[in-house]
């Protein structure tokens, strides 16, 4: 497998690197994806962000699941006749967390006002709201949405 989109231009050296494998979009990837920032928090010992960070990978990866679903909820397929897929990247510089989760689909990730009464919808507003700073970059391959926190 490959990776599901690769990172482009220069970033800061983080010295704290964390990824999973690439995975296919099942519901069960948010799940994994916080229990594997779960556990790199507490060996980075970032036990302040944990929680809050938890949250912000829960949401993300919900939101790559979904939007790389076919029509009837399960996995599409890429242009390539491939099953697309999901990665979670951690960085950390001990005090910062960047949180990066990619994927496949296009589209632009964009926050929703829904009504009072909605079931869903207010995933980014979340993120945004737990975040010191979210954003979305294009990638070869797909997009990466990501968030920073602060210890």
């Amino acid at each position: 497998m490959t990776a599901p989109c690769r990172l482009t231009g220069r970033r800061p050296a983080w010295p704290l690197v964390s990824a999973l494998p690439p995975l296919a979009p099942l519901p069960s990837v948010p799940a994994v994806a916080r229990a594997h920032l779960g556990i790199t928090c507490t060996s980075w010992q970032l036990y302040s962000l944990a929680e809050d960070a938890q949250a912000i990978v829960s949401e993300l990866a919900a939101n790559a699941v979904q939007a790389s679903a076919g029509p009837h909820g399960n996995p599409g397929h890429s242009e390539a006749g491939q099953a697309p897929l999901v990665g979670l990247r951690l960085f950390s510089d001990g005090r910062t967390l960047l949180i990066e989760v990619c994927d496949q689909a296009p589209g632009t990730p964009l926050p929703r006002h829904p009504d009072a009464d909605a079931e869903n919808g207010r995933g980014l507003l979340l993120v945004a709201a737990l975040a010191r700073q979210w954003g979305w970059n294009k990638v070869p391959g797909g997009k990466v949405v990501w968030a920073t926190m602060s210890a």
